[in-house]
């Protein structure tokens, strides 16, 4: 074998990906989830190489109120040039591996990536133009919020969870990039070793990229001040008593006390089985989240908490105690006080 040659193994895997990327024209790459209390079933918008697909009219609709540009193919001049891009690409990785050269695949990989950053900036500043540039006369303004959906994973806008991630074709990108990837790297250490192993290489670089997407977030910090209960639309002021639920899909939500979250979860249509974890800020050290069936809770009036829940959580017995003599109150667990 020339040295310049890529080996055949990889040649064949480039050839898969060159066809699986070619499919994408006919696959969504991108989808956007909402859900609501009032809407219990969700609303999806699916971005395809070609149109916009899902339930766009009901969302146009929702739009309109908070003064949001609708949402029309047409509008998108990226939707008249991706499809011809996704088959430029797929022919030019579909020639590396006939042709075989160790260059042409260094170009493909870089030009991917060029391309890769090109279209998720373009992606961001579509949401930013639709988030930000709102129309004065809308029936609901909200002074200093804007409504630009997350580049990726969860945003809370107003009583609407936002979840933004890669559909099935923009996972077949996510794998193409991490195929060459490791097909240059292999090449280019000039490994002289089987043919498995260089198969392993990309299992190792696909299942990297799929390990890492597919990790659930955790709790996050409290902005005080900034942040909004996903339930009373109040600012969290007292970070003490904060509360957050994570959904199996990841989905974060914010409260300002446990009235609110265990009052949110109460809601007509929502269903608590898709709740992974629901989390506890500590009473004493309110920067430290705690698992709400680990927690040792104080319930007292005393506490006065923003919204009434009452309920503070800590992590040992010692600084329950000491709560305890501080709020008189009754010590009860999260058994006790979920609906």
């Amino acid at each position: 074998m020339k040295r310049n040659q890529i080996k055949g193994s990889l040649r064949v895997i480039l050839g898969i990906c060159a066809i699986a990327l070619f499919a994408v024209n006919y696959l969504p790459i991108w989808q956007i989830d909402l859900d609501a209390p009032q809407y219990p079933e969700g609303l999806q918008l699916f971005i395809y190489a070609d149109k916009l697909a899902g339930n766009v009219d009901i969302i146009n609709g929702l739009n309109h109120y908070i003064g949001m540009k609708t949402l029309h193919t047409n509008d998108f001049i990226e939707f008249k040039i991706l499809p011809y891009l996704i088959g430029f690409f797929s022919l030019l990785i579909l020639a590396t591996a006939i042709i075989g050269k160790r260059g042409l695949l260094y170009t493909v990989f870089i030009l991917f990536v060029l391309f890769g950053i090109v279209a998720m900036v373009d992606f961001w500043l579509w949401e930013y133009d639709y988030g930000h540039n709102l129309d004065p006369n809308a029936a609901i303004k909200v002074p200093g919020m804007s409504y630009q959906p997350p580049l990726i994973g969860f945003k809370q806008l107003l009583n609407f969870g936002a979840y933004s991630i890669p559909a099935t074709g923009g996972w077949i990108f996510i794998g193409t990039g991490a195929v060459l990837l490791a097909c240059s790297a292999s090449v280019f250490r000039k490994q002289k070793k089987s043919k498995k192993l260089s198969m392993s290489a990309v299992a190792l670089a696909l299942c990297s990229v799929f390990a890492f997407t597919s990790c659930n977030s955790g709790p996050e910090p409290i902005k005080a001040g900034t942040d909004q209960c996903a339930f009373c639309k109040m600012g969290i002021s007292d970070t003490r008593f904060a509360c957050e639920l994570i959904t199996q899909k990841g989905k974060l939500y914010k409260f300002d006390d446990t009235h609110c979250m265990l009052a949110f979860i109460a809601t007509p249509g929502w269903d608590k089985s898709t709740v992974k974890n629901y989390y506890l800020a500590n009473f004493s050290e309110p920067e430290q989240w705690l698992i709400a069936e680990d927690a040792l809770l104080l319930k007292s009036d005393q506490l006065k908490s923003p919204m009434g829940g009452n309920t503070a959580a800590f992590s040992n017995a010692a600084d329950q105690k000491a709560a305890g003599e501080n709020f008189t109150g009754t010590l009860v667990s999260w058994k006790e006080i979920m609906p």
